[in-house]
């Protein structure tokens, strides 16, 4: 499998989603992007791909399992290191740009891709410049928006996030895998962190934090 059957069918997931918040966001993707041949580079957190692929309901399994069956052909990266969140946390975080103005395909306008953070792990409040849509592909993780509780957030969901809204998420037992979309501002800006609690609002339950 190549990076542009990856791309064909993120795509053909897409084309399915129709909450008003996904459109906006997708309706203004031009598909037909020069690839951009990147090296390979591979992380820890990629093991938790095949479970992730297991849990995955029907309508995301497809592209979950095509995104396992091409890890190692692709670049993942982390935006943190250890000073930020902890060694633990990396072990278990990652992200793959799919396209965008440093992804396997080249788009100035809009960067997706995909998150990988494995079971137990904490990803705190942060936030961005860039308006930014999640659709997880894998259940049982809890977001935080602003300074609401953390809430459940099942595959196929579509989370927003507005320009500069800070925002959460824990795992329980099972990995996340996410897809997202950013547009607005910088595209390869780091996060900032927001100084708070990392559990706050979070129900009871054990999480892992490095």
């Amino acid at each position: 499998m190549s990076a542009a059957t990856l791309l064909e069918i993120v795509q053909q997931y897409c084309d399915a989603l129709e909450v008003a918040e996904a459109r906006d966001f997708i309706d203004a993707i031009v598909w037909d992007m020069t690839e951009r041949r990147l090296e390979p580079a591979v992380l820890p957190c990629l093991k938790h791909l095949d479970r992730a692929a297991e849990i995955a309901a029907v309508p995301e399994r497809g592209l979950v399992e095509a995104l396992a069956w091409d890890r190692r052909a692709l670049r993942w990266g982390q935006t943190y290191a250890i000073g930020d969140f902890g060694k633990d946390f990396l072990a278990g975080y990652g992200w793959m740009e799919l396209f965008g103005i440093r992804g396997h395909f080249v788009n100035e306008e809009m960067a997706a891709g995909f998150l990988v953070l494995g079971p137990r792990r904490i990803y705190p409040d942060h936030h961005h410049v860039a308006e930014e849509i999640y659709v997880p592909l894998t259940s049982g993780s809890h977001w935080r928006k602003g300074d609401g509780p953390f809430a459940p957030r099942g595959a196929g969901e579509v989370i927003h996030h507005p320009s500069g809204v800070s925002h959460a998420m824990w795992t329980g037992r099972e990995p996340l895998v996410a897809l997202y979309f950013w547009r607005g501002g910088t595209l390869d800006q780091k996060s900032v962190v927001r100084p708070r609690p990392p559990l706050e609002g979070r129900p009871g339950a054990e999480v892992e934090v490095s």
